[in-house]
C-alpha cells in the first residue's frame, strides 16, 4: 500500500501530539507544524516545521518546506489554535486579530496552499478542528467562539468549492479535553465540575479526539461525508442548561 502523507498543524499541543502519534502508528508520514517545539520522539519518517501560522509570510515558508518534502498530501488536520480568556469589553483589538489570524486566517491561507498537494493526488480530506464554542459557549471567550464559528462556515464553504477536485472538508467540534489549553484555565475543582456536567460525567482524553479526526480524514471510513461538523463532547450539548 502506498504511504500517505498527513500535514497536522498544532502538533507540539495535546490534541495535536495525540494525532501525530495515532497517524504515524497507521503508517502514514507526518509533517507537524506548530510555533512551539515538539521535542523529541517526533516520527522519523515525517518532518516537523517550527513557525507560527498566524504569519502570512510564515504560511508560504511552510509550504516551500513541504513541497520539498512531498509533491502530494493525502489529508490536512487544521488543529492549531489561539484562545484568549477575558470579557468581550476588555479584549483589545490587538487579542482579537492574533485570536482570527491563528484560527482562521491560517485555515484560509491554508487551504489555498494545500490545495494543489492534495488535487495532486486526486482527491484527500481536510478535518478543520472547531470547537463547542462554535454552537454553545460560555462568558469570556468571545474571540475564540467567534474564530471557531467561522470555522464551521468556511469548511461548508471548502466542502463545497473543493468537491470537485475530490477533496473532502469536515470539522470536528471537541468539548472539554485534558489538555494544556484546558488546565491553564481551570483550577482542579472547577475542571470537576465541568466533567461532571458532560453526559459521560468526564473530560475527553486527546486520543480520542485524535480517533474522530483519523476517521475524517481516512478515505476508507468517511468517503461519503464532506461539509459536516462532527461533535466530540462527552455529549455536554444534548443536555439542558437549566437541567
Amino acid at each position: 500500500m502506498e504511504t500517505r502523507v498527513v500535514l497536522i498543524t498544532g502538533a507540539a499541543g495535546g490534541i495535536g501530539r495525540a494525532t501525530v502519534q495515532l497517524f504515524a502508528e497507521k503508517g502514514w508520514k507526518v509533517i507537524g507544524v506548530d510555533r512551539s517545539d515538539f521535542g523529541e520522539n517526533f516520527p522519523e519518517t515525517g518532518i516537523f516545521i517550527q513557525k507560527d501560522i498566524a504569519e502570512p509570510q510564515n504560511m508560504e515558508a511552510i509550504y516551500d518546506e513541504v513541497n520539498r518534502f512531498t509533491d502530494t498530501l493525502d489529508a490536512v488536520v487544521n488543529n492549531a489554535a489561539l484562545q484568549v480568556v477575558k470579557p468581550l469589553i476588555q479584549t483589545s483589538v490587538e487579542e482579537w486579530d492574533a485570536v482570527m489570524a491563528s484560527n482562521l486566517r491560517s485555515v484560509f491561507l491554508g487551504a489555498r496552499l494545500a490545495h494543489p498537494l492534495l488535487k495532486n493526488k486526486g482527491g484527500g480530506a481536510i478535518v478543520n478542528v472547531s470547537s463547542v464554542h462554535a454552537i454553545a459557549t460560555s462568558p469570556g471567550v468571545s474571540s475564540y467562539a467567534a474564530s471557531k464559528g467561522g470555522l464551521l462556515a468556511l469548511t461548508r464553504s471548502m466542502a463545497i468549492e473543493f468537491a470537485e477536485d475530490n477533496i473532502r472538508v469536515n470539522t470536528i467540534l471537541p468539548g472539554a479535553v485534558d489538555t494544556p489549553m484546558l488546565t491553564a484555565h481551570l483550577d482542579k475543582e472547577r475542571l470537576e465540575n465541568l466533567a461532571r456536567k458532560t453526559v459521560n460525567g468526564r473530560v475527553g482524553k486527546p486520543s480520542e479526539l485524535a480517533h474522530a479526526i483519523y476517521f475524517l480524514a481516512d478515505e476508507e471510513q468517511s468517503s461519503f461525508i464532506t461539509g459536516t461538523s462532527l461533535l466530540v463532547d462527552g455529549g455536554a450539548t444534548a443536555k439542558l442548561s437549566t437541567e
